[in-house]
């Protein structure tokens, strides 16, 4: 099967091409390396024997999707191209609604002229808002509290608009919780450009030296030591996810509506000490305020996707931070221009 994967050189991107290849799928990568490096791509030929097919675009560029499709006979394409932090959404709503709202619109219109009709859609749980409850399933009120949840919740809201005018159409919508963890091999990672947005990053940066301290966004919230609560999910069972989706539901039409986590909830500073144990290293962290957008709590009730798709996060807490630790002690800073 040939997949068009948009912002395939990105972190999750990547690391679903290396699975893709070696479930025998055939991934096209569409990316404008706006928040990625090149070198990516020999990283995936490492790992996985297979040097993927690289178009550098942007998902705006209609004429040039459309062509793409045509030219290397895509059958279904993965969208994971977009901006992806909560934080500058909130500075910057206008290039979020731009990137992720109007890319997918722009994308969806592509392949509809190319006679693609299947997509599997880079959701997130901060659809779900501020949940009254945990966990959370996928059938809980949609809401959001910040500009990149408003994003991908519009995003849903127009493939399931769009999919019950279109029901020959296989749209699935894969929702996840926090990605964590890198390649076991410690080739692929995590390397956001300038300050990172995340957490795993910027305690990976502190522990290489890169960065002083760790700010902690809130220590105030009602959670066991203060600190927000996350399902935090290694990025290789994530990719696996898709590779399911793909796999089982790719061309079965419909819309389906998967949660990606553990069902485990972790706080920042469980995190920490857990890197600790990992690197061998302390990590110095600073309480500041809360951040706005932010909630206190979120874990998935993932057992939708098991039943339905036989997947199930198999990696352990310790198997993230070893991971994450992997990439950062073997590339201090990121993957070389």
């Amino acid at each position: 099967m040939n997949v068009l994967v948009t912002g395939g050189m990105g972190y999750i991107g990547s690391h679903t091409c290396i699975q893709m290849i070696e479930a025998g799928m055939t991934p096209v990568i569409f990316d404008n390396l706006y928040n990625s490096k090149e070198t990516v791509l020999q990283r995936i030929e490492d790992v996985s024997g297979s040097k993927p097919e690289f178009v550098n675009g942007d998902v705006r560029n209609k004429a040039l999707l459309i062509e793409t499709m045509k030219r290397f006979n895509i059958e279904s394409v993965i969208h994971f191209a977009g901006l992806k932090a909560v934080g500058e959404s909130v500075a910057k709503p206008l290039e979020y609604y731009d990137n992720n709202v109007n890319g997918t619109l722009v994308l969806v219109d592509a392949m509809r002229e190319a006679g693609v009709k299947s997509i599997i859609f880079s959701s997130s749980a901060t659809v779900y808002g501020d949940p009254a409850t945990v966990p959370i399933t996928e059938s809980f009120p949609t809401s959001a509290t910040n500009p990149y949840g408003h994003s991908k919740l519009m995003v849903e809201e127009c493939l399931t608009d769009f999919q019950k005018a279109n029901p020959d159409w296989s749209i699935v919508l894969l929702r996840y919780f926090n990605p964590v963890g890198s390649h076991p091999t410690g080739k692929l990672g995590e390397d956001p450009q300038g300050i990172p947005n995340n957490l795993m990053p910027f305690v990976s940066q502190v522990a290489v030296g890169r960065r002083e301290f760790l700010s902690v966004f809130g220590s105030d919230y009602p959670t066991k030591d203060g600190t927000g609560v996350r399902d935090y999910i290694h990025v290789v069972d994530l990719a696996d996810g898709h590779v399911v989706a793909l796999d089982k539901i790719g061309k079965k039409s419909g819309l389906h509506i998967y949660n990606l986590g553990t069902g485990n909830g972790y706080s920042v500073l469980d995190m920490v000490k857990a890197f600790e144990v990992a690197s061998g290293k302390r990590i110095p962290y600073k309480l500041v305020e809360r951040r706005p957008g932010d909630i206190a709590e979120c874990w998935a009730d993932p057992s939708k996707a098991q039943k339905d798709l036989g997947w199930k996060a198999k990696r352990t807490l310790e198997d993230m931070t070893r991971d994450s630790w992997l990439w950062q002690s073997n590339n201090p800073d990121g993957y070389p221009e």
